[in-house]
């Protein structure tokens, strides 16, 4: 009788075994549909021609990839129950908006990645929760202007980046709380000027890009920015590289008599050409054939990171967990055999 009694045992033990590796390879509740590496409570849905997130993603996940799918929207409540995120990458979707509140329940988050996509404009406060945030992306976008007061509440920002949109001015006050700020991109853009005062609040900043706007050199307004790159020349890299859209000319270099004139703010002037840029969307479906820096084609294809990719150790989890399930079921099968053929001589 102690013969079945044992094999009992083997089958609860085994079974157990059976649901552990299971679970891993389910990546608990997803379904499947995404891989995960519980040790890092990181989840990776890149990749797979998403147009909804996934369901049940585990609450208490931190890092969440979702970066080279389909969706064009969101769900106002889509990361209502993951509290805990520090990392979001929504990087090379279609997204032409966001919804309001969207992340309002993501106040751990310190890096938040919308890249390449079709963002058209920001809504009201879409960042006010994210206080923690240290990180946004939203380059390759259609970004044409940004709301008054839209990065006021990030004062932990260190690295901003607006370049490849079509931004056509900045809001007055637009980067006054970001004194934190180390990096900030706006180059191929459509700004004319720049607000006065517009980066006096940046007393960390090493690094801000200017080229490839239309600078207009003969309004008087931008004699703001030439004042504010000759005194940060040698302390803030990049910043010699902006040039006056008619003339070839350095910003740095305008005279007072260059810049007569009185000119017609830029956010009430009629919007210039916007034949100089690519739009996000062309850029986005035809990568291949426009010249785009290395480091952003890298972190379009997903290089930037390096835990984009699986390393080898990652592969070798995975293989070795598909392998243990593989044996735990044909000893659990083993085991019922048992089982049966003890109770049978019973």
């Amino acid at each position: 009788m102690m013969g079945p009694v044992l094999a009992a045992c083997l089958l609860i033990i085994l079974s157990t075994a059976w649901i552990s590796q299971a679970n891993e390879a389910l990546c608990k509740k997803d379904g499947g549909v995404c891989s995960c590496n519980n040790n890092k409570n990181s989840v990776d849905c890149s990749g797979k021609m998403l147009t909804a997130i996934p369901s049940n993603i585990p609450p208490d996940t931190t890092q969440l990839r979702l970066h080279q799918n389909s969706l064009s929207k969101l769900s106002p409540t889509a990361f209502h129950n993951l509290k805990e995120l520090t990392y979001l990458d929504l990087d090379g979707n279609k997204l032409q908006t966001l919804p309001a509140g969207v992340f309002n329940h993501l106040v751990e988050l310190d890096r938040l990645d919308l890249n390449y996509n079709q963002l058209q404009s920001l809504p009201d406060g879409v960042f006010e929760k994210l206080t923690q945030l240290k990180e946004l992306y939203l380059q390759y976008n259609d970004l044409k202007s940004l709301p008054e007061g839209v990065f006021d509440k990030l004062t932990k920002l260190t690295r901003l980046d607006l370049d490849y949109n079509q931004l056509k001015y900045l809001p007055s006050g637009v980067f006054d709380k970001l004194t934190l700020l180390e990096k900030l991109y706006l180059e191929n853009n459509q700004l004319r000027s720049v607000p006065k005062g517009a980066f006096d609040s940046l007393s960390s900043l090493s690094l801000v890009t200017l080229d490839t706007n239309p600078w207009d050199c003969s309004c008087r307004d931008i004699l703001y920015l030439r004042n504010w790159i000759r005194e940060k020349q040698g302390n803030v890299s990049n910043i010699e590289a902006a040039e006056c859209a008619v003339g070839n000319k350095a910003v740095l270099d305008i005279t007072e008599k260059d810049a007569a004139s009185d000119c017609v703010s830029p956010n009430t002037t009629t919007a210039i050409p916007t034949s100089t840029t690519t739009p996000a969307s062309v850029i986005y479906d035809d990568i291949h054939e426009i010249k785009v820096p290395q480091e952003n084609f890298q972190k379009f294809l997903g290089y930037q990171e390096p835990d984009h990719l699986p390393t080898q150790p990652q592969c070798l989890m995975s293989i070795s967990g598909y392998l243990g399930l593989m044996m735990s079921l044909m000893l659990t099968s083993a085991a019922i055999l048992y089982v049966f053929h003890f109770l049978k001589k019973a």
